[in-house]
């Protein structure tokens, strides 16, 4: 995972308020939790990062108190954007297409970036 270069591209510019407690590396190995594990929300899965030292572990968060909650998760993904998100997706998929060998013929990854969340207002009645 290219922490650094995650780091480089959503460098946060510092605004008034309380300051950043965590590096958008770990705010965005994080998101990828939310896409590699069972649970279904980032409030799910701040309760579960608690729980689960493996996933600290790969997020880089030292401390089972302090998590990062829903709300700094939404934050980042505003200030990152669309556009941040997919020039990290477009390094993790070079490094995947350097792996593979010439003899493949194509290779296929889901980018759901544009997909709408699933919210109440697409559930029956």
């Amino acid at each position: 995972m290219p922490d650094g270069f995650i780091n480089e591209q959503c460098r946060l510019q510092r605004q008034p308020g309380p300051h950043w407690l965590y590096c958008p590396a770990q705010l965005y190995r994080v998101h990828l939790l939310a896409l590699l594990t069972p649970a279904h929300s980032f409030n799910l899965l701040v309760e579960l990062l608690k729980e689960n030292r493996s996933w600290r572990r790969f997020a880089h968060l030292a401390h089972r108190a302090r998590v990062p909650d829903a709300k700094m998760l939404h934050q980042f993904r505003q200030r990152v954007g669309v556009a941040g998100l997919r020039r990290i997706n477009e390094q993790l998929l070079a490094g995947l297409l350097e792996a593979c060998t010439a003899d493949r013929q194509t290779v296929a990854i889901i980018d759901s970036t544009d997909l709408p969340a699933a919210t109440n207002a697409y559930k029956k009645r």
